[in-house]
C-alpha cells in the first residue's frame, strides 16, 4: 500500500527524514565554517605582495584576532539559544543564522578591510543562531525514550565532520589556486547550498522548533536576568564581581600593551560571570546541590585547558604547517590549510572504536566515569604536541620539518577530543542543578569560547618564546593537569554523589 504519512512523519534508512536535511545543512555550515577559519590565520599573515597578497600581519597579531574571532563564536551562542527558546523558536533561528553566514562568508570575498571585519562580525552573530539551535532540531525529531536518538545525533556527527574534512581540502586548494578571497567566496556558496537545502527541507521539519507559546516559554529554569538581580543586590557577591572587574581592568591598563579596552570588556565579562557562578551557589540550598555545583565548576576548567590547546590547530599548528613544514608529497607542495583535514578524517575514522574502547573498558569494571575520561583527553591531547616538539627539533637540525609530525600530533588530539568532548557536555547536564539547567549550557559554551581565546593568547606568546617551548609546555602543563584530576578522582566522584549512577539507574 501506499503511504500516506504527511511529510514530517516520513522516514529514510530508519530515521526522520527532517534528519537528513539538517545533516545536509550543518554539513555545509560547518564547510564553511572550517573552510574560513582554515585560511584566516594565513591570510592575515601572508606577505602583502606576492602570488598570492595577504595582509601582512605579524603572527602575534594574527593569532591574537585568531582567539577574540573563535571565542566569540562561542559565546554568541549563549544570546543564539535565549532568542530561540524564548522568542522565535529554534527554525526560525537556525533560518536567520543561515542567511547572516551567507551574507558573512559573501562580504568576507570582498577585498577591503570594512568587509573583512563587517564578515567575521555577521559569521559570528550567524554561528550564534545557527549552531546552538540546530543541535536542538536534531534532539526534537525523536519523542522521549525514542531509542534511535543517539544513533541520529551520531549521523548528524558525521555530517558536521564530512563538511569540516571536505572544506579543509577544497577551500585551501581554492585559496592556493585562486587567492584568499576565492577561498572566502567557496565557503559562502557552501553555505548558500546549506541554506537551500534547510528551505527546501521546511515540510520536514513542522513539529520541531516552532516559536514558543506563553506557557512553553516559562519554565522552571531560572533566567539570566533573575540571577543578575540577585547578584547585584547580594552584598557578597555584589563585592566579588565589581572587586574582580576592577582589579582586573586596572591590571589590564597598566600591563597590556595593545588591545586595552578589548581586555578590560574581556575582563568585565568575566568578572561578572564569576559573581554569577558564586550567586547560583549562594542560591542552593542543599549540600548535595553544593557538592555537585564544585565539581560542575572543575568540569569547566577542565574544558578550557582542553580547548584552550587543542585550538592551537587553526592557529600556531597552521602557521607551523605553513611556514615550517617540508609539505611537498611527490613534487606537489600540499597547502597548509589542507592540514586541517587530519581532525575530521580521524573522528570519522576512530568515532566508533574510541566509543567501543570505553564500553569494553567499562564492562571490565575499570574506572570509566565521565571525569577519568576527560582528564585522559586531556593528558592524550596533550601527548600530541609530543610530535610538535619534535618536528620543532627537526626544524632547528634541517631547517624543515616532516609533515608526520603534524599528521601524529592530530591524531592524539583528535583521541584526546574524542575521550573528552562527548562525554563534558553530557556530564554537565547530569551535575547541573536543574532550576540552573539552560544557563549552565550557555556557561559551557562560554568556558569553550574562553579555551578558544586562551590558544590565541598561547599561540601569541609563541613569537617571544619560542615554538618548541610553547609545544613543550602545552604538553607537560596538560599531562599533568590530566594526572591532578586523575589523583583526586575519588573525591570529586563522591561529591557527585552518584550523579552518573543516579541517571543509569533511570534509565532501566
Amino acid at each position: 500500500m501506499a503511504t500516506t504519512k504527511p511529510a514530517h512523519q516520513k522516514e529514510l534508512f530508519g530515521h526522520p527524514t527532517g534528519l537528513y536535511i539538517l545533516f545536509m545543512t550543518e554539513m555545509w555550515e560547518r564547510f564553511s565554517y572550517y573552510g574560513m577559519r582554515g585560511i584566516l590565520v594565513l591570510y592575515l599573515t601572508a606577505q602583502t605582495r606576492g602570488d598570492n597578497p595577504g595582509l601582512g600581519w605579524l603572527d602575534g597579531e594574527a593569532l591574537s584576532l585568531y582567539g577574540w574571532y573563535t571565542m566569540l563564536v562561542y559565546v554568541a551562542s549563549i544570546p543564539g539559544g535565549i532568542i530561540a527558546d524564548k522568542i522565535i523558536g529554534q527554525k526560525r533561528a537556525v533560518m536567520i543564522g543561515g542567511f547572516l553566514l551567507v551574507a558573512g562568508h559573501g562580504i568576507l570575498s570582498v577585498e577591503v578591510m570594512w568587509a573583512f571585519y563587517t564578515g567575521l562580525g555577521l559569521i559570528i552573530a550567524g554561528v550564534g543562531m545557527l549552531k546552538p539551535n540546530i543541535s536542538t532540531l536534531v534532539g526534537g525529531l525523536y519523542k522521549q525514550g525514542d531509542e534511535r536518538r543517539d544513533k541520529g545525533f551520531s549521523i548528524f556527527y558525521i555530517g558536521i565532520n564530512t563538511g569540516a574534512a571536505l572544506a579543509a581540502l577544497v577551500v585551501a586548494w581554492v585559496a592556493d589556486q585562486w587567492g584568499w578571497h576565492a577561498g572566502f567566496g567557496l565557503a559562502a556558496v557552501g553555505m548558500v547550498l546549506g541554506q537551500v537545502i534547510y528551505l527546501s527541507g521546511q515540510k520536514y521539519l513542522i513539529t520541531v522548533g516552532n516559536k514558543p507559546k506563553e506557557i512553553e516559554a516559562s519554565s522552571d529554569d531560572v533566567s539570566i536576568k533573575d540571577i543578575f538581580v540577585q547578584q547585584f543586590s547580594a552584598t557578597r557577591p555584589l563585592t566579588i564581581t565589581l572587586l574582580l572587574a576592577v582589579i582586573s581592568s586596572i591590571a589590564a591598563w597598566y600591563f597590556i600593551g595593545d588591545q586595552k579596552i578589548a581586555y578590560i570588556i574581556f575582563f568585565i565579562f568575566l568578572a561578572v560571570v564569576i559573581g554569577m557562578m558564586f550567586t547560583i551557589y549562594e542560591d542552593l540550598r542543599s549540600q548535595v546541590e553544593k557538592d555537585r555545583y564544585l565539581v560542575l565548576l572543575l568540569s569547566f576548567i577542565i574544558v578550557i585547558v582542553f580547548w584552550g590547546a587543542f585550538e592551537q590547530a587553526g592557529g600556531l599548528m597552521n602557521l607551523y604547517a605553513e611556514n615550517r613544514t617540508d609539505r611537498f608529497v611527490f613534487g606537489y607542495e600540499i597547502p597548509a590549510a589542507a592540514f586541517q583535514f587530519f581532525n575530521p578524517f580521524y573522528i570519522i575514522v576512530f568515532a566508533v572504536p574510541v566509543a567501543n574502547f570505553w564500553l569494553w573498558w567499562k564492562h571490565r569494571g575499570k574506572e570509566a566515569s565521565s571525569l577519568f575520561k576527560m582528564a585522559n583527553g586531556v593528558i592524550i591531547m596533550g601527548l600530541g604536541f609530543v610530535f610538535m616538539v619534535f618536528a620543532s627539533m627537526q626544524y632547528e637540525t634541517l631547517g624543515k620539518s616532516a609533515l608526520y609530525w603534524l599528521a601524529l600530533a592530530y591524531l592524539f588530539h583528535t583521541i584526546g577530543e574524542l575521550c573528552a568532548s562527548p562525554v563534558a557536555l553530557s556530564f554537565i547536564t547530569k551535575l547541573a542543578p536543574v532550576r540552573y539547567g539552560a544557563l549552565m549550557m550557555g556557561v559551557y559554551f562560554a568556558a569553550t569560547g574562553l579555551g578558544n581565546k586562551v590558544a590565541g593568547l598561547i599561540g601569541e606568546s609563541a613569537s617571544e618564546a619560542g615554538e618548541l617551548n610553547i609545544f613543550a609546555g602545552i604538553t607537560i602543563f596538560c599531562v599533568v593537569f590530566g594526572l591532578l584530576v586523575i589523583t583526586i578522582l575519588k573525591p570529586l566522584k563522591r561529591l557527585t554523589h552518584r550523579a552518573e549512577e543516579e541517571e543509569r539507574d533511570m534509565s532501566h
